[in-house]
């Protein structure tokens, strides 16, 4: 369906008749002297009445389109409905250095963790149809990247988006669950679930996860968290290759506090497989009853207005231009 955004925007079309309202300019300066041709005065007459009418229907019609692309024209596509059932998910990403450790492998290729998030990631973000979806970034400090939403095509751009470090280099993990809760409060009617991966332990912050995880428990807000990181991985030194820990520095007993204090689980994903087999867990959340809605796409035409009356006024001043520089035929009195 056609419709004008701003209908009444149209009552301004009248307003260019109130310049003949105006007392008309008397020239001051003395007439050219003519020379008398009956037939020339005929020609020049016509070609003038005839420039002059040209150029005000052009006029008309550039201020015509102009008034039409300020009321914003726009084309309202076919209801569609929302889905009824879903869940509202927050997802805290961790942006830490410790995240740069290439412990992971995707396709035979050694990568980073935010790597292996990301691409897991992605595909749960697809998957979650009806569902608004949250980002959360932290490191030294959490902020919200993108509120709750059903776009998920942006939520999806806006993690492909995210660099290590980008906020610091530490780990506030606190502040991310608090973060969560805080945007979560907005939602009345809500299941308010968290689901927060991170590869270490809280080292800043404004709040310490204890007390985000009192703040969780009396807000209603379920927490799944995910340690990522490898058990096992070969470094290259002087003596040769030797095998490490790169996840020590996890805190899985804090995590799995918080966890299951909040009703949540907290997982391992030490490679892609185990993240994968996570979040198909995480399918299984009981989406929330909530309030069917419709929605109707809409689709701006404003910009083909827009362009007719800038053409138009294109070609006007060109013609004012070549006209006052006599390269346009006007009819001209000449003077003795």
């Amino acid at each position: 369906m056609f419709e004008f955004a701003w209908v009444w925007v149209l009552a301004c079309l009248p307003l260019p008749l109130l310049f003949f309202l105006l007392p008309k300019r008397q020239d001051s300066q003395p007439a050219a002297l003519k020379v008398p041709s009956i037939i020339g005065g005929i020609e020049a007459s016509g070609q003038r009445k005839a420039s002059n009418k040209l150029r005000v229907l052009i006029a008309i019609l550039a201020w015509v389109a102009l008034v039409t692309a300020a009321a914003r024209p726009q084309w309202l596509g076919e209801p569609v409905s929302i889905p009824a059932e879903g869940r509202d998910l927050m997802i805290a990403v961790d942006l830490s250095g410790s995240m740069k450790i290439d412990d992971m492998q995707i396709n035979g290729r050694q990568v980073d963790r935010l790597k292996m998030i990301k691409y897991v990631l992605h595909d749960f973000i697809e998957r979650r149809v009806g569902d608004r979806l949250g980002l959360i970034f932290f490191a030294d400090t959490a902020y919200l990247q993108a509120p709750l939403t059903y776009d998920r095509d942006t939520v999806n751009l806006l993690l492909d988006e995210s660099l290590i470090g980008l906020v610091g280099e530490q780990t506030a993990i606190g502040d991310a669950i608090g973060l969560a809760i805080k945007r979560f409060k907005s939602r009345e009617e809500s299941n308010r679930v968290l689901i927060l991966l991170t590869d270490g332990q809280n080292t800043a912050g404004n709040i310490t996860p204890e007390q985000a995880n009192e703040l969780a428990i009396s807000n209603g807000v379920t927490i799944y968290t995910i340690g990522v990181g490898a058990d096992k991985m070969l470094v290259q030194s002087f003596f040769g290759s030797r095998q490490i820990n790169p996840s020590q520095e996890l805190d899985e007993d804090m995590l799995s506090k918080i966890a299951e204090s909040t009703g949540g689980q907290y997982f391992r994903a030490r490679d892609v497989e185990s993240l994968q087999k996570i979040y198909a867990k995480l399918d299984e959340l009981e989406p929330f009853a909530r309030e069917s809605r419709q929605m109707r796409p809409l689709q701006a035409l404003y910009y083909y207005p827009l362009s007719i009356a800038l053409a138009l006024s294109v070609l006007l001043a060109l013609w004012q231009l070549l006209a006052t520089r006599n390269w346009w035929p006007t009819s001209r009195g000449v003077n003795p």
